[in-house]
């Protein structure tokens, strides 16, 4: 929609600032008050706030907050060590568990009215994807050296010319396949919900779509993890 319905918008008009009415704004001001910028400084907030608020001090023996986080936080350092090892898991849990936790309260985030997921916007994908994908090579050839090459050109020397060019493409189509599966399908999600609201009001209409559009954000959420995974841990195996 041109105009979002968003409550950051109110506060903006109150504030004096911009209210973009795209979505990236026309002035550099608007840019930086843009919705998918502007919700995604409320998803840090809360990633930073929140945890410091439920947990308090950590105890040798935890309460139920401090369960709660435990197991978020050891059950993704666990899988993560399952597919990588506990080495590697150590190295990449950083990042890989910032992008699960802001992906997943930005997705969900979009199902309250009022709020937008920031990774509806496909500069936020983008930039997430740039990130793992520099990775995976910064990785690949921290790992092998030059030759990293080796996972591109095949098992035989026969097979460069046919072989390169198609591992190329196809690890460029990474950049595209995960930032747009992401995107799309949250937008998907938000697009839907905002014409459910509009034609069946705020309550039962959009009900069933608001359950689906938990169990999409869960989804894909465990999606670009996994990819982010699969591809970081491909780069640091040797070519076969």
């Amino acid at each position: 929609m041109e105009h979002p319905i968003l409550f950051i918008s109110v506060i903006l008009q109150a504030l004096g600032l911009p209210v973009p009415h795209t979505l990236v704004g026309e002035t550099l001001l608007a840019k930086l008050v843009s919705p998918h910028l502007t919700y995604t400084w409320l998803v840090m907030a809360f990633l930073i706030i929140m945890p410091k608020l439920t947990l308090g001090k950590l105890e040798l023996v935890p309460n139920g907050k401090q369960n709660f986080w435990e197991v978020c936080v050891g059950g993704l350092e666990t899988y993560m060590a399952d597919q990588m090892g506990p080495q590697r898991a150590a190295m990449m849990f950083p990042m890989i568990a910032t992008f699960a936790f802001y992906i997943l309260v930005a997705n969900l985030m979009g199902l309250m009215p009022g709020f937008m997921s920031p990774t509806s916007n496909l500069n936020i994908t983008l930039g997430m994807t740039l990130i793992v994908w520099v990775t995976h090579h910064i990785l690949g050839l921290k790992y092998h050296g030059i030759k990293y090459i080796n996972h591109f050109t095949g098992p035989m020397v026969a097979l460069i010319p046919l072989m390169l060019p198609i591992e190329i493409i196809s690890n460029l189509a990474r950049v595209l396949s995960l930032s747009i599966r992401l995107f799309g399908n949250i937008m998907a999600k938000e697009t839907l919900l905002a014409i459910l609201f509009m034609l069946y009001g705020a309550f039962f209409g959009p009900l069933p779509i608001l359950c689906l559009g938990v169990l999409v954000s869960v989804v894909q959420t465990m999606v670009f993890v996994l990819l982010s995974i699969l591809y970081c841990q491909g780069a640091m195996e040797h070519a076969h």
